[in-house]
């Protein structure tokens, strides 16, 4: 196989050109190439509005050790050979004899599941909230009015927080052992668009993404895998140090000893009790900060050059700025033709996200604008000081939009004053809002730093620091706000006890989750036989 890199075309251009550019690269006939594999396409738009799409391309032909030979690299070079490998089982019996079980059904708990079930380990997954269609229903009643549920809400449910999101799949963990590529080959396998496997920016979209984590848990059950919806676990059994089983919120004890915490960002009843037992956890750095939305035409025209190009989706972009103060302040979780959304799991406290459909074709792009926090802006030095941080937050955003987004101008945050009218830009949200100050949410360092921030981000894309650009907030749950240690084998002090995913601390997303849950299916499965 021969790997071609920066292989260049126009966008728009035909499958038929592809391979002749191909061809001619290798200095060889069409016809001789016998398949042709996308592994990257990227788009190159420096010399704007003339679009390119750049390509990595793998080949099979006739006398590929030839055409190496008198290859232009490193261009041209063999390409290299990726196979992921799951360990072989170890030859210990499971601590306790039963089976492992996960809890949490966000992409670190179900591709844990999954990858144990595929192996013969048939584990037990527990999940507060509700299975995806059920969800789905609950979310859409509450974004229409309906009250908030505690236990299934954009936060909590089958799929976990990603579910109500962008569904983007790309990441920037290093991946030598394949796992990247084995996630978005299983998100494929389960209904998402092939072409997640070369985009360098791949995403499904909410829409698309429910119906693959519904795939992915009929295969976990297929595989005699259990998943228990509706049920919470509230406690640990520890004895000796060891994980011995959990316990329901009905008051049920499973044994077990393995327990695969994957119980994302948001769980802070969780982290509480987990406190109480002792399982070791420290405060993390993390980011808050609002929404903002603008026409998508107008970061169209920034990308691109010209406000829609055939052949291309609506725009994304990505900024950052260090302040004076010393600040990072970056644009996250950006959705082209988007929606902001009610993003609440708690009573009395508010919290936004950003989501889109596949297809990106609302008239708004959204971003967080976040700006970086550190235990040192936490009010206590305890473990949970972030969570208690990002409460106050919630809980001022409940306050100013009295259980509504709060919605304000940008001229009108400058100005430190609520909005009493909108500009040009119409509001696209999930969820009722309304105009508030949101400068009374943040500490005022942070609002400084995006006060800063935005003029800098407005030399880079010209019309983003326009007046009737809309905030919204608040955007707390970035990441998650504690770390729950584990050591070179991914276990906690608290033996068979596994931190797993972005509520661990561990990963930043769908896919770099999705990928912890492997790795610790692979700890498990290396020491333990099934």
């Amino acid at each position: 196989m021969i790997r071609i890199n920066q292989l260049k075309l126009p966008v728009g251009h035909s499958e038929r050109e592809l391979w002749e550019k191909t061809a001619k690269l290798l200095r060889i006939n069409p016809e001789q190439i016998r398949k042709l594999y996308i592994r990257r396409q990227s788009l190159d738009a420096r010399k704007k509005p003339e679009l390119f799409y750049s390509y990595v391309v793998d080949v099979e032909a006739a006398g590929e050790t030839r055409i190496l030979c008198g290859a232009k690299k490193p261009q041209i070079v063999a390409a290299p050979v990726e196979h992921y490998h799951f360990p072989v089982c170890g030859e210990t019996a499971l601590p306790g004899g039963n089976a492992p079980v996960i809890i949490g059904s966000g992409p670190a708990g179900l591709f844990a599941a999954l990858m144990l079930a595929r192996h013969g380990y048939r584990p037990r997954l527990f999940e507060r909230g509700e299975d995806v269609d059920t969800r789905r229903g609950r979310v859409d009643a509450f974004w229409a009015g309906n009250s908030l549920d505690l236990r299934s809400n954009v936060q909590f449910g089958e799929g976990g927080a990603g579910t109500f999101s962008d569904g983007k799949l790309n990441t920037l963990v290093k991946d030598p052992a394949g796992r990247n590529r084995l996630v978005l080959e299983i998100f494929h396998e389960h209904g998402a668009d092939e072409e997640i496997l070369w985009k360098n920016k791949p995403h499904i979209g909410t829409d698309v993404l429910a119906g693959v984590v519904k795939h992915i848990r009929e295969e976990i059950i297929r595989l005699e895998g259990e998943i228990q919806f509706g049920c919470q676990i509230t406690d640990l059994v520890i004895r000796d140090g060891s994980v011995a089983g959990v316990v329901t919120e009905d008051g049920r004890t499973v044994d077990t000893g393995i327990v695969v915490l994957a119980i994302g960002h948001s769980a802070r009843d969780t982290f509480s009790m987990l406190l109480k037992r002792g399982v070791p956890m420290s405060p993390k750095p993390f980011a808050v900060g609002l929404r903002i939305q603008h026409p998508q035409r107008l970061i169209n025209v920034s990308q691109y050059g010209r406000e829609q190009v055939e052949g291309l989706g609506a725009a994304d972009y990505k900024l950052s700025v260090q302040t004076t103060q010393g600040r990072g302040v970056y644009s996250f979780c950006m959705c082209p033709g988007g929606y902001i959304v009610n993003a609440s799991s708690e009573a009395g406290r508010l919290a936004v996200n950003g989501m889109s459909y596949h297809d990106r074709s609302g008239k708004n792009a959204n971003s967080a604008l976040i700006v970086t926090v550190t235990p040192q802006d936490f009010p206590d030095n305890t473990a949970l000081g972030g969570v208690h941080f990002q409460q106050r937050l919630e809980e001022r955003a409940f306050m100013a939009g009295d259980g509504q987004i709060p919605l304000q101008l940008y001229e009108d945050f400058c100005a430190n004053r609520k909005s009493c009218q909108l500009g040009d830009v119409a509001p696209q949200m999930k969820g009722g809002w309304r105009f508030a100050n949101l400068r009374a949410i943040m500490p005022e360092p942070l609002n400084a730093a995006l006060l800063e921030a935005m003029p800098a981000f407005g030399r880079k894309i010209s019309g983003f620091d326009r007046a009737d650009a809309l905030f919204a907030g608040v955007e707390s749950r970035t990441s998650s706000p504690v770390r729950i240690e584990r050591d070179e084998n991914l276990e906690s002090a608290v033996h068979g006890l596994f931190p797993c995913g972005e509520g661990a601390g561990y990963a930043g997303g769908i896919t770099s989750a999705a990928m912890d849950g492997v790795r610790v299916a692979e700890a498990i499965a290396a020491r333990w036989h099934p």
